[in-house]
């Protein structure tokens, strides 16, 4: 089998009592047959124009070769470094392609300036902006940061004398703004499947064009997800998808916090993948599984919290021993193919289980519009409750900052989480240059003693931004910023990518707080020194 898993324990019989009921009601034919019913009638609508990725493989096929054939093109006049302009499903899924290939691949999912200045400005390594591709995927076609990224690369480009067109690739649904204006420039444009939703194009022309212009061998990777075709496609008990998602859904009560650890060593990034797809999936209407990705030595993992299921993505060598010390968890095995193809099934079939529609985001507007009310608007920061050490403190309830000290408002807002709540810290900096930051998740989970979340702003709004306003309201929030002297302009936009990714950050907030959704904002004015007081404060 090209994909396995593994349950034993209370998940065992989860999955024993949940089978019987998805196969009978034929739910792995009913989507391989792209049945738009399987999700009830509110969501037909919709499902009966997102069910196209389960034909992906095939219709995917005719690409290869017009992309190796580009990459060839640009291979020989010098142009060697791939930068990928997109958001969500456009940048997730090639970022783990790429990694997971050992092939390097410069994502650019951030409006945080330092970030967007390093994508241009490259290194000596990787090449410079004379050897650089741009590709541009959004499809809407409409998605800010994209858009922004895109027309810095022209400017910047243009400054060297360099034409954007031969430069620039663009990966957009037919008849988005985006195709429009890209044939009009004269881009090399690749349509996109309109029938696949963001989130499960992998296997599309998202996943496969800027992974196959950085020498990914693609072909190789569909021919992965093409033996897995038949294992899920089947009404049978042992269908990898079926007893995967009766395990993430299943249950009563069921657990609901879904904790993702991975060896890391033969596919590099999975979890961040897969939080995204089941995150907005699922996360709507009150209810939703809410992905947590843990190392192997997280709080989460040594001691599990009783509404968090493990999955743990191992090596084929390590299972038996893995069970005999988890015998709770979920283990699973195969091939990056194989687990692109289960895991957008089990998504797909969780829904049903949870009498949701898979296939909408929503909540995902909200945030952008709060976004757009802002730069249109610009109005002044509100002033911050106190500073110390020099990071700026701003709460949604004056309550959380009455101690006045920084470990004290964390305290607080640590107060705020229920018995079956998260926190979600929310990091709107410049990922390249603070690192480190993530490693503050660690030290939150531990001292909240509750399941945290990382997402690097503003990627994460189109990943777990949707749960965090549609699922349960059972989390918390910890946004940080970044002050600098870096900005950037945006050409031919009245603001910067500085005010943007404030935009987004204050705008997001504002979603957040109107729900009634506790938030702490902390601002570093100089990151690199306070990033330090932050991890004081965490423990």
């Amino acid at each position: 089998m090209s994909f396995e898993i593994h349950v034993s324990g209370h998940v065992k019989d989860v999955v024993a009592a949940t089978l019987p009921g998805l196969v009978t009601d034929l739910v792995a034919s009913g989507i391989t047959a792209e049945d738009p019913d399987l999700w009830g009638p509110d969501a037909a609508a919709e499902a009966g124009r997102r069910l196209g990725w389960v034909q992906a493989v095939s219709v995917s096929r005719p690409l290869v070769a017009e992309i190796e054939a580009l990459r060839a093109d640009l291979v020989a006049r010098g142009i060697t470094r791939v930068v990928l302009a997109g958001m969500g499903g456009s940048s997730l899924a090639p970022e783990v392609i790429a990694a997971t290939a050992g092939v390097p691949l410069v994502i650019l999912d951030s409006t945080a300036p330092g970030q967007v200045l390093a994508a241009l400005d490259g290194d000596a390594e990787a090449g410079d902006l004379t050897q650089t591709v741009l590709v541009v995927s959004s499809k809407s076609g409409s998605t800010v940061e994209t858009d922004s990224a895109r027309r810095a690369f022209e400017a910047a480009w243009t400054d060297l004398g360099i034409d954007p067109a031969e430069r620039i690739v663009v990966v957009t649904d037919p008849g988005s703004p985006l195709e429009a204006s890209a044939r009009t420039a004269g881009y090399r444009v690749f349509p996109a499947d309109p029938t696949v939703g963001g989130r499960y194009s992998a296997l599309t022309a998202f996943g496969l064009v800027p992974t196959g212009l950085a020498g990914v061998d693609i072909s190789e990777l569909l021919d992965e997800a093409e033996a897995t075709l038949l294992e899920v496609a089947i009404d049978d008990p042992r269908n990898p998808a079926l007893v995967l998602a009766a395990a993430i859904a299943g249950g009563t009560p069921r657990r609901d916090k879904l904790g993702l650890v991975s060896d890391g060593t033969h596919i590099v990034g999975l979890p961040d993948w897969i939080e995204q797809l089941v995150a907005e999936s699922t996360g709507k209407n009150g209810t939703g599984i809410l992905p947590v990705v843990l190392l192997p030595v997280s709080p989460e993992v040594e001691q599990t919290p009783a509404d968090m299921q493990i999955v743990r993505l191992v090596d084929d060598a390590v299972h038996f021993h893995i069970l005999e010390q988890h015998p709770d968890e979920v283990l699973i095995s195969g091939s990056l193919g194989a687990q692109l193809v289960v895991w957008e099934y089990a998504t797909a079939i969780a829904g049903r289980i949870l009498d949701i529609n898979p296939f909408d985001q929503p909540d995902v507007e909200s945030a952008k519009d709060a976004t757009r009310g802002l730069l249109d608007a610009r109005p002044e920061p509100t002033a911050p409750a106190f500073t110390v050490n020099g990071v700026e403190v701003r709460v949604s309830d004056p309550a959380l900052a009455a101690s006045g000290t920084l470990p004290g408002v964390l305290d607080a807002l640590w107060q705020h989480v229920g018995s079956d709540g998260y926190v979600a810290i929310q990091a709107y900096v410049d990922r390249l240059a603070l690192p480190q930051l993530s490693g503050l998740r660690e030290l939150v989970a531990a001292d909240s003693g509750r399941p945290t979340t990382f997402g690097w702003g503003p990627r994460f709004l189109h990943s777990t931004g949707q749960y965090h306003k549609g699922g349960p309201a059972t989390g918390v929030f910890l946004q940080i910023l970044e002050a600098g002297d870096v900005d950037l302009e945006i050409p031919a936009r009245p603001f910067t990518f500085g005010q943007l990714i404030a935009a987004q950050a204050a705008g997001d907030a504002a979603v957040l707080i109107a729900q009634g959704r506790p938030v702490v904002t902390l601002t570093l004015t100089d990151p690199q020194a306070e990033v330090l007081s932050l991890f004081e404060a965490a423990q």
